[in-house]
């Protein structure tokens, strides 16, 4: 079956273009160009990814995101912006995007994005293993929750794919490009800006085992202690 693509672009130029190349990649595409058809959809249907555009009128797209995670926290979201300031992407990612493109976006990179979310999406229901002990915690990496009695968790993708990363590797220093490639792909600055803020996310959610740190090495890398 097509992956389906919930794709919210109020430029309709480029949007057509988008959504058109999309759908010649095998994709299944909802397009809407409006905040509030988007929160319609959002309600009626079940997406396998986002695509957002942050500027749009009356609700632009960090308001649709976070309506996403309240209904759904596994759902992959990729923010698009003709901004790159810092604080945009921050505040996305805070939200609980998984990626962000700055336009003018190259629909290859786009594309190459999509696959490596819905990829992996597809390999959490394949894996051998998706249940983990974690201090006083159960990590289900297919369900993308974190459990401890009756508290629980719910992660995104992204936060899913990077604790599991390093929880395969706990107790040992891992490279921060090593993550960085492994997980988004690429070892750039902004990626690393992006890494900084899931490593917050994830320390917040295992906050409630005192025994359990991600160790910032600094000009290094991380290391879960366990």
């Amino acid at each position: 079956m097509k992956a389906k693509l919930l794709y919210v672009e109020d430029d309709e130029v480029l949007g057509f273009i988008t959504k058109d190349n999309l759908e010649l990649n095998d994709f299944n595409v909802h397009h809407c160009i409006d905040g509030k058809s988007a929160l319609y959809a959002i309600e009626e249907e079940d997406f396998d990814l986002c695509i957002l555009d942050i500027m749009l009128p009356e609700i632009d797209g960090f308001q649709i995101a976070e309506t996403i995670r309240k209904k759904d926290k596994a759902t992959p979201i990729i923010f698009l912006s003709a901004k790159s300031m810092k604080e945009d992407r921050i505040k996305g990612l805070k939200i609980g995007a998984d990626d962000y493109l700055t336009k003018p976006f190259s629909i290859e990179e786009l594309i190459l994005k999509i696959e490596v979310f819905l990829k992996r999406s597809n390999i959490n229901r394949t894996d051998k293993q998706s249940l983990f002990n974690l201090g006083k915690y159960e990590f289900d990496y297919d369900n993308y929750v974190l459990t401890m009695e009756d508290y629980t968790k719910s992660m995104t993708q992204r936060e899913a794919d990077l604790l599991k990363y390093l929880l395969e590797r706990k107790n040992v220093i891992v490279k921060r490009s090593e993550i960085l490639k492994a997980i988004w792909g690429e070892d750039d600055y902004f990626l690393g800006r992006s890494l900084d803020v899931f490593i917050s996310r994830l320390r917040k959610s295992l906050s409630k085992d005192p025994e359990l740190k991600i160790e910032n090495i600094h000009g290094v890398g991380f290391r879960l202690v366990v």
